[in-house]
């Protein structure tokens, strides 16, 4: 059985192309809605405008999320980075820890490999997903940002408002990357013929595109929140920008 694992795992072990593209990366700068001039915020804001609040916090996401995209969607994106890189899935742990210890833990790490490739293929597509839940912000949701005593706040709003959307956008891309080469049908085969073992008690059942999706989605809010904490705190300089300058050293003085 060993030999028939090995056979279908290295048919499934492949390295994904990329599908890259400098105008993907840069649509987010390019596209962000710019605001309107308002009325002055409430007597607790001092000098800082609605407007400015509204251009600061979207001048931010912006910047953090264009850095998000190009940091995970280039070669070991994911695969490089610990914080986000795809594993097997943990239900089929016991058949990497098998196949390891036989000698064949090359064909798992190149079989995991590939579902990173997947994931750094399809994150590109969040720029404009990303773009049009920046132009409905509203007032409100830049404030509540702002002001909030999370440090992910702005995290959890793209959360809320794109979670779905990137569902969909990322469903297909990784489809097509885990297809090359038949990979998501060796991972059918190569968990039926475990799940078929007698003395297999857990069975797996993971539907590895829904589980590479998902985790790409995962590993790319880890990078946002990285980013909105770097804006937060202005580590290395990231309020790089008047507005930005003027709207979080408001931010700070109000905590």
């Amino acid at each position: 059985m060993n030999k028939k694992i090995a056979q279908l795992l290295a048919l499934g072990a492949i390295s994904l192309p990329l599908f890259l593209g400098c105008e993907t990366m840069s649509q987010i700068a390019n596209t962000i809605p710019n605001t309107t001039a308002g009325a002055t915020s409430p007597s607790t804001t001092g000098a800082v405008t609605q407007t400015e609040a509204v251009t600061g916090i979207k001048q931010a996401l912006g910047n953090g999320l264009s850095n998000s995209i190009n940091a995970l969607s280039i070669k070991d994106g994911f695969l490089g980075n610990a914080a986000v890189k795809i594993l097997m899935p943990a239900e089929a742990r016991q058949i990497e820890k098998t196949l390891r210890s036989v000698g064949m833990g090359s064909l798992v790490d190149n079989f995991i490999t590939s579902l990173n490739r997947a994931a750094e293929s399809a994150v590109k597509e969040a720029a404009p997903v990303f773009v049009n839940s920046l132009s409905q912000m509203t007032v409100t949701d830049a404030f509540s940002i702002l002001l909030g005593t999370q440090q992910d706040a702005a995290t959890i709003f793209f959360k809320r408002t794109t979670s779905a959307t990137l569902t969909s956008k990322f469903s297909p891309i990784v489809e097509s990357a885990l297809g090359k080469n038949n990979v998501s049908s060796y991972w059918t085969q190569l968990t039926s013929a475990y799940n078929n073992l007698p003395l297999t008690s857990n069975k797996v059942t993971t539907d590895l595109n829904v589980y590479v999706t998902q985790k790409a989605i995962d590993g790319l809010f880890v990078k946002v929140a990285e980013e909105e904490l770097k804006i937060r705190q202005n580590i290395g300089g990231a309020r790089n920008t008047g507005v930005l300058q003027k709207v979080f050293g408001w931010v700070d003085r109000q905590n």
